[in-house]
């Protein structure tokens, strides 16, 4: 694929899936803790979301930068706005402001939800097919 497709693919997964998180892993397994953490207060809410990988392509992280102007990863979007990294998610998931983004309940006890959640306690994220090898 060129550099144009996946910004495209990245583009098109961002506006047609309502909760969308570009990490490095999967929710199931993350592959680091900044990717774990948003996942989790994901999971905790209890949202549907979908995932997408992005080690297996370093062009992957380049374009959705470039699109976004986000340097880190994970990107959260919600409704095709960047809602931020694991930081803000962390931060807007602990006030209960990603829950009510989210039109979720939040836990009553967020630091131990998060904590105790796993892909398989609560609703679990769609995977896009990573089709850009």
């Amino acid at each position: 694929m060129t550099d144009e497709e996946i910004r495209d693919f990245i583009a098109n997964a961002i506006d047609e899936n309502p909760v969308m998180l570009f990490m490095k892993g999967t929710p199931q397994q993350p592959a680091c803790g900044f990717s774990a953490r948003t996942a989790g207060a994901l999971n905790a809410l209890g949202v549907q979301y979908s995932a997408l990988d992005i080690l297996p392509d370093p062009r992957i992280r380049q374009e959705l930068s470039g699109l976004s102007g986000w340097p880190t990863i994970p990107q959260l979007f919600v409704e095709g706005e960047l809602v931020g990294g694991a930081d803000i998610v962390a931060e807007m998931y602990e006030s209960g402001e990603l829950a009510e983004k989210l039109g979720a309940d939040q836990p009553s006890e967020p630091e131990a939800a998060v904590a105790e959640t796993t892909p398989e306690r609560k609703a679990p994220p769609m995977q896009l097919e990573n089709r850009l090898d």
